[in-house]
């Protein structure tokens, strides 16, 4: 049975705020349905010449993987070789993925969603494979780990076409508003409440990208079809974000700044872009 429409138990006091400023990247239509429905697409952001060395360094990052849950029985929560490959962190040895993590399109909507300071929380390549056995569950971003502020920034980006047959996105519009709900960990990942009734399907081209809230409840089907469904995800967090890990009774421990240099570098500085940092 899946979790129940509640709140985390953390989760005290939350409001939906949503930066109202005029967009300088997104039009005006985005950033609406961004503040009433916690999503919108922006599409062809990414060029076919782009695409091609993203989609080479996810690939490379994807087969280290690979070759990791082979060797642990072919799954790790929400990974498997058998549903979708997880590959997190490209951006330490990647720098495709920090260019990519940078592209002025993601930074400007980062700008027109989120405020002048935002740095990089998380990115990851996720390669769902032909004939998956298992979906993504309904689930929150900001479910895995509780970060605070509970509202970022999430830009999902289809480096081949996704489908309703290979596992595009599906988002529960308005349900952000509810701030982090409640998760259950399963044995395929983290899971809260998700009605596909409620919700609309988001299927995207090569180049699009699908950007919602961290509070957005999304699910993706298993891949039906005979090829590799690719996206690479990147998350953006305020520059003082912290997250909190449960205690030893389950209290929320004390915040821990996601501020780590290698991989979660700040890429908007009182509303400027900054420079990529070098790899190290």
């Amino acid at each position: 049975m899946a979790p129940t429409r509640s709140p985390h138990p953390w989760n005290t006091g939350f409001a939906w705020d949503p930066l109202d400023r005029a967009p300088t990247t997104l039009c005006v239509g985005q950033a609406e349905q961004f503040r009433t429905d916690g999503y919108t697409v922006v599409r062809g952001v990414f060029s076919s010449d782009e695409l091609a060395e993203l989609v080479e360094a996810c690939d490379e990052g994807v087969a280290l993987v690979a070759d990791l849950l082979a060797q642990l029985g072919g799954r790790l929560g929400v990974a498997g070789l058998d549903s979708q490959v997880i590959a997190p962190h490209l951006v330490v040895r990647s720098d495709v993925a920090r260019r990519a993590c940078t592209h002025p399109v993601l930074v400007g909507a980062c700008r027109d969603l989120m405020g002048d300071d935002v740095r990089l929380y998380w990115e990851q390549a996720v390669h769902k494979v032909p004939h998956g056995a298992e979906p993504v569950l309904w689930h929150q971003d900001n479910g895995y780990t509780f970060v605070e502020p509970q509202d970022y920034l999430t830009c999902w980006i289809s480096l081949t076409e996704a489908t309703s047959d290979n596992g595009c996105v599906w988002v529960v519009p308005g349900a952000q508003q509810d701030g982090t709900l409640v998760h259950d960990d399963t044995p395929i990942g983290f899971e809260c409440w998700g009605d596909f009734d409620a919700a609309v399907e988001v299927p995207t081209a090569p180049g699009d990208v699908v950007v919602f809230s961290s509070l957005s409840p999304h699910a993706t089907r298993i891949n039906t079809t005979d090829d590799v469904r690719k996206a690479y995800i990147v998350q953006y967090c305020h520059a003082d974000a912290a997250a909190r890990f449960p205690g030893p009774a389950g209290e929320p421990g004390e915040p821990v700044p996601q501020d780590d240099p290698n991989r979660q570098f700040v890429v908007l500085s009182d509303g400027l872009p900054v420079p990529i940092p070098p790899l190290r």
